[in-house]
């Protein structure tokens, strides 16, 4: 059956079943070395997660080679293009994360263990916000099980005392008995001795990503996207004061408003006091 209708379709195109085998059995290669090109590309991101194509085509071309894969700069980039691992051209950004420091640092405690319930793992971030009148830095604290902000702070320093305030008010929230995990990144607002020390007091273990692994505190990072991508908090603001009121307003709508896919539609605030599983 399989012979006869290639048979048909050949003779309908005018083309001999040579042609049409040979013609699959490049696609076939073409195919595999697609798939070989993305997996050498995802590796190396993996440790270098913006490193340039052009440098990835360099690393890489002894191991396409071992597999007899010739490729061009063109066809590189049309694949990297396809699989959306392009590193997309960003503005000028201010940096909010320092890690090179000789604070204590800890390890990641979170890694592969998903949350069952809310005051089971925390993440915190912060990011920066433009004004016309200078920047405004913000800090969050997010259940990672609910995605719910329960600790929040916009101020004009850089330093500890943000995160301190959105620490607090996260603290102010926590039922009596719930002893969180509290995950950050390696920055050094989250590894002074004043933050560690909060958490300690509080009997919070705490958690860090790795050195090398930028990825490790994803979901903070993606509320922080969220709100400045949904909630435009990406724009530069006149003055501080509406800055810092939009800010409010977008954490109090995305909390209270906004349905999450992966909680069935469910906003963070509804997620937040659903008991454990």
């Amino acid at each position: 059956m399989k012979t006869v209708s290639v048979a048909r379709m050949c003779k309908r195109v005018g083309m001999s079943r040579q042609n049409y085998y040979a013609k699959r059995r490049r696609r076939q290669r073409r195919s595999v070395d697609e798939d070989l090109m993305v997996k050498a590309v995802q590796r190396e991101r993996q440790v270098q997660p913006r490193l340039g194509g052009r440098k990835l085509l360099w690393m890489a071309k002894d191991e396409l080679a071992e597999h007899g894969v010739r490729i061009g700069r063109d066809r590189w980039f049309e694949v990297l293009r396809a699989h959306d691992l392009l590193v997309p051209r960003k503005p000028g950004r201010v940096t909010t994360t320092d890690s090179r420091h000789s604070l204590p640092v800890f390890g990641n405690l979170v890694a592969n263990v998903k949350p069952t319930g809310p005051h089971q793992q925390w993440v915190s971030d912060m990011t920066y916000i433009r004004t016309e009148d200078g920047f405004l830095f913000s800090a969050v604290v997010m259940d990672r099980y609910s995605r719910k902000i329960i600790g929040e702070h916009i101020g004009d320093s850089l330093e500890a005392e943000g995160c301190l305030a959105a620490l607090d008010m996260a603290l102010g929230q926590l039922p009596a008995g719930e002893y969180p995990i509290h995950h950050s990144d390696r920055g050094c607002q989250y590894c002074c001795h004043e933050y560690v020390a909060r958490l300690q007091e509080r009997g919070l273990s705490i958690s860090m990503t790795q050195i090398l692994h930028c990825y490790e505190n994803a979901a903070a990072e993606r509320v922080i996207g969220t709100l400045k991508q949904e909630y435009e908090m990406d724009r530069c603001f006149r003055t501080k004061e509406q800055a810092r009121e939009a800010f409010h307003q977008a954490v109090y709508l995305y909390n209270h408003r906004r349905p999450h896919l992966s909680l069935n539609y469910a906003t963070p605030a509804e997620a937040h006091a659903r008991p454990a599983a």
